[in-house]
């Protein structure tokens, strides 16, 4: 019997057949993959680049980027505003234009996010061998540099035969749609490949829904935990970005109101309850709040949901100290469900939640226990009052008074993004989110750069909605290039740029750790040859007007306010350039951070530090 086939090249068919990709989770469908991202080379133009002029807006909407690490960027706050249900692609060259995903693709996939990567390769057939931006390798003809992307992908395959996309393809959107795998997808594309003609048959552009399981847990898991929970005097949830993916908020409310067990949140976890909630202590670990991170210390029952156990989570193996304290972990993934030796519960947030409150129904903490952390939590909100409060509104503001004015004017379903710098611990410690979307730290990879394009992506998943994005000089100057974009494109992306003049967050870090802050200030050479010297006369709020973008400068509070309030009611893209007062502000960490010390120095500094270090070591333990 004869089938119905089209004459297409393989970049043709890739982005017909990309176009019919659905998810499906609760009834209802997303496009899976949502547009392309793409910077056109020698390697793609004439193949992905042909492709998508063929196909047109309608069948595939085009992006144009200018970094391609940026564009991954741009391309994972999407899929993370949308709940990992839609992705987007991103197109490149050969060469250096294949080696910036790198970091993107790492990032999404430490973070279970998807995204699907195209770059270029050389020709399969070795017609023209060496080609421009080819690396030659003496033992391996097959090597590419898309092989670096090999370990920071969920799935990676190079199409050598047009035939060989169909099955490549299928497991390509398999991975990208499945909670448990997903993370950065690469299919490499040889340009000559690209652009070769095949008899596909029709079968292939179909519609495709992938349905997005919610697994429940399985009953002798369900259980060992409910026994758990019983037995428990003192249990807390610390709340992961699992929530988050799975929608599980109302049902991890539901499960705190009926059990009284309190919540403290990691960064990607944080906004699973209203910051004002009662039972709500904020963020956990290293950049934890002082009640969350002392209910984790006398903890004697854990229960993890949908959380990774990072170090800044743990405080390195050293907040949960409790002597017979044990882990429940409700995760979809087996591989984080095991750690810390946990009673594991393997199910879907928002399944395995549910099924947790009907089990448990009667069960309730000790009420001392819920007067205990509500205290906690009220004594916390003194804090963060304190040091969001500016007493003298024409003072120039701390970092702390400019997240306290951005928290007078965001709406409740704002987002605010953030990710690597001084920033993360302050938010963490004391932002108040609002809904469940609108604290957006991407702390599993920690990339400066990533929230100018992050914004992008999450104003392109979300229209209408404010999108603020937070950095200070060391990022902004990282990756400023989709400042460009975002007024191309006329997205409102608010920027906060924070000029602090170095990296502040490394530079305390160093300070500690014994560095004397070497190398971590923008300044120029003093004469012994340090970088002590006098600020550099850098104008980054200069910088990104020269990008496009509308620029308000503010030097005291007050200004501050004004400003951040016009941005928020403005249709175009606008940066808050703000100069901060150096001087900390923001409560000293609660919980310790593993970062080792030299063992032997001759400088004073690093000696003292080690001991210290010695001192803090002794409390880390492991969980069997």
């Amino acid at each position: 019997m004869s089938r119905s086939t089209l004459r297409l090249t393989v970049a043709q068919a890739l982005v017909r057949f990309l176009a019919a990709q659905y998810t499906e989770r609760d009834g209802v469908r997303h496009r899976l993959i949502a547009g392309t991202w793409g910077i056109f080379g020698h390697g793609n133009v004439a193949g992905i680049g042909q492709a998508l002029l063929e196909a047109g807006e309608e069948t595939m909407p085009f992006h144009q980027g200018r970094n391609e690490q940026a564009m991954v960027h741009a391309a994972v706050g999407h899929a993370r505003q949308l709940n990992r249900l839609s992705a987007q692609a991103v197109t490149t060259s050969i060469g250096p234009g294949a080696t910036n995903l790198v970091t993107g693709a790492a990032l999404a996939t430490v973070n279970r996010l998807p995204v699907l990567l195209l770059p270029g390769d050389y020709f399969a057939t070795r017609a023209a061998d060496p080609l421009l931006q080819q690396l030659e390798h003496p033992v391996e003809a097959d090597l590419s540099v898309n092989d670096t992307l090999r370990p920071v992908s969920r799935y990676f395959d190079r199409i050598t035969r047009p035939e060989a996309l169909i099955p490549s393809a299928l497991n390509a959107m398999r991975v990208l749609a499945d909670p448990v795998e997903t993370g950065a997808v690469t299919l490499a594309l040889p340009q000559d490949v690209q652009a070769e003609a095949y008899d596909w048959p029709e079968e292939f552009f179909a519609d495709r829904i992938w349905h997005v399981r919610r697994p429940a847990p399985e009953p002798a898991e369900l259980a060992a935990a409910v026994e758990a929970v019983r037995g428990a005097r003192r249990p807390l949830i610390v709340a992961g970005g699992g929530i988050h993916h799975s929608e599980a908020e109302p049902a991890l409310k539901a499960f705190v109101e009926a059990t009284g067990i309190p919540v403290a949140s990691t960064q990607a976890g944080k906004g699973s309850l209203r910051f004002d909630h009662p039972a709500d202590l904020g963020g956990v670990g290293h950049t934890g709040t002082a009640v969350a991170d002392e209910l984790a210390r006398a903890a004697d029952l854990v229960i993890g949901v949908g959380t990774r156990y990072t170090d800044f989570t743990t405080a390195s193996a050293t907040l949960f100290q409790e002597p017979g304290v044990r882990f429940v972990n409700l995760n979809v993934a087996a591989f984080d469900a095991h750690k810390l030796s946990a009673r594991t519960l393997v199910a879907d947030a928002r399944a395995g939640l549910e099924a947790l409150t009907e089990a448990l129904s009667g069960h309730r903490v000790d009420a001392a226990y819920e007067a205990e952390y509500r205290a906690g939590k009220e004594r916390w909100e003194e804090v963060v009052d304190a040091v969001y409060r500016a007493d003298d509104e024409h003072a120039v503001p701390t970092q702390t008074q400019v997240l306290g004015a951005l928290d007078a004017v965001v709406g409740d379903d704002d987002v605010v993004i953030n990710a690597a710098g001084s920033l993360p611990g302050d938010l963490h410690k004391l932002w108040r989110a609002r809904s469940p979307r609108q604290y957006h730290l991407e702390y599993g990879y920690s990339c400066m750069g990533y929230e100018i394009p992050a914004g992008i992506g999450v104003q392109q998943a979300a229209p209408g909605i404010a999108v603020w994005s937070l950095v200070g000089d060391g990022t902004y100057l990282m990756m400023p290039t989709e400042i460009v974009t975002a007024v191309q494109e006329g997205l409102p992306v608010n920027l906060v740029l924070i000029q602090n003049h170095g990296y502040a967050s490394i530079g305390g870090l160093s300070e500690e750790t014994g560095g004397e802050r070497f190398g971590t200030a923008y300044r120029y050479r003093a004469a012994d040859g340090t970088f002590t010297g006098a600020p550099l006369p850098v104008d980054l709020a200069a910088n990104a007007a020269s990008l496009g973008m509308d620029v308000l400068r503010a030097k005291t509070v007050r200004e501050l306010r004004d400003a951040l309030a016009t941005a928020r009611a403005s249709d175009r893209p606008t940066c808050v350039y703000v100069e901060t007062d150096p001087t900390p502000t923001a409560p000293a960490a609660e919980a310790w951070w593993d970062v080792p010390v030299a063992e032997v120095a001759s400088r004073e500094a690093a000696a003292l530090a080690r001991e210290r270090y010695d001192e803090r070591v002794a409390d880390r333990r492991r969980h069997l």
